[in-house]
This record gives structure tokens, sequence and C-alpha cells, in this order.
């Protein structure tokens, strides 16, 4: 795993409430002033963000739509794809060949700014994603990532002890299991292809795709059918 400097996308708690000015249209979140001092990354942002409108670059409709979309997208979209491809031979082929190819067929948009990969668990290795540097993740399939995944222990930690990290999770990787740890970049994003659990034949898409969390997806949970059946 090489650890290359990149421009990282960064995730920061804003308001997403949109406002409407007296042209009637949506504009972009303001930030509430009285929540202390703006850190570097917000001053840099609402930079950013007036330079592209002021440009003509992108209009405030533009980036209100994208907070929508974004806030939009939740892990039971990717859970949708993790179930078709544990489904559809011929699908699952190409989300590991072609994964934004195959995301399109279902209609599904992750844009074009990352290379995405499918990489899939298997009986000899395990794959986890992590983003050492800050925070790249697949938003536009799993919506916003957890805290812990922008904690430090984890990105640190992961790298250099992943049995005992997923341990913590609740996830035994037995020592025949090869353990590979996958740095998310501005460039490249994951999706980790969880094994379908034994005992799920015949399942419709929906019910498989219950079984598919969030945490299966970036590889600290396995997918446990005894949990459905516990909640039923």
């Amino acid at each position: 795993m090489t650890h290359d400097d990149h421009d990282h996308d960064h995730d920061h708690d804003h308001d997403h409430d949109h406002h409407h000015g007296g042209d009637g249209h949506t504009h972009p979140p303001q930030r509430d002033h009285d929540a202390g001092p703006m850190s570097a990354y917000e001053v840099l942002e609402e930079t950013i963000r007036s330079l592209l409108i002021d440009k003509g670059v992108l209009s405030a409709d533009e980036i209100a739509a994208q907070i929508d979309l974004m806030d939009s997208r939740t892990p039971a979209l990717g859970a949708k794809v993790v179930a078709k491809a544990w489904s559809d031979p011929a699908f699952k082929a190409k989300l590991m060949a072609d994964t934004r190819g195959a995301l399109l067929d279902m209609g599904i948009d992750i844009g074009t700014l990352a290379e995405f990969r499918t990489i899939e668990n298997t009986p000899d290795v395990h794959n986890v994603v992590v983003c050492t540097l800050c925070s790249c993740y697949p938003k536009l399939l799993l919506g916003v990532p957890p805290a812990w995944y922008k904690s430090l222990a984890y990105r640190s930690r992961v790298v250099v002890d992943p049995r005992a990290v997923l341990a913590e999770f609740g996830v035994a990787v037995p020592e025949g299991v090869e353990v590979r740890v996958h740095d998310s970049t501005a460039d490249l994003r994951y999706l980790v292809l969880p094994m379908r659990p034994p005992g799920t034949e015949g399942w419709s898409p929906d019910k498989l795709a219950s079984l598919v969390t969030r945490d299966a997806m970036i590889g600290t949970a396995i997918p446990d059918p005894g949990l459905r059946a516990a909640a039923e």
C-alpha cells in the first residue's frame, strides 16, 4: 500500500438547511457565525464557493442541488448493489471489472472525479478500507462516512494492526485468511463486496440487501443472517 500525497476531500459538519433569497432562488447554506471561529477549511470552502458563484462557474442552485444529492445517498444504496452482485453473476462480473459502468446500469451515478473499484472478500482474503490521510470515502454510494472512519485512531491503527482493529469491531479473521488494507484517496475509492452468507439461497434481492450494513461495505463487519432473524 503506497502513501502518496493527494489532494483529499475533507468532511465537515455544516448546516445543510438551504436559504431562499429575495430573488426566489435557493442559495447555499450559510454558516452560523455564532458557532465560534471558522476553521481554515471552512474559510477555504466559503471562499471557493463564493468565487465559483461570482465567476459563473456554478450557480447557487447547482451547489444546493449537489448538497441535496449528497444528503439523499445512504448505505441502503450500496446494499442494493451488493445484493444484486450476490444474485446476478453477470452483474457481479461487470461490477468487478467496471464498477462505475455497473452502477450506471442500475441508474446510480457516482460521478467521474475518482476511480472506483470493487474489492471482493473471499474465503482466503478479507478486505478493509481506510483513508490514512483524511476521510476519502464513496459518499455518492454509501452516504456520509461514520465518525470512527475519520478518527486518527482508526486511520493509524488499522494499517499497523488490522486484525486487532477488526476484532474490536467484532470481526475475527482466521489466521489463514489474508487481511488486505486498501488506502482510499481523492483519486481512488473502494466498495467492499462481502461474502454472501450461507443459507441465503433463494432470498429476494430486498431480503439480501437487508443483511448488508455500511460497515460490511467498508470491511469492518460481516453480513449475519442471524441478526436479521433475531429482529423478525
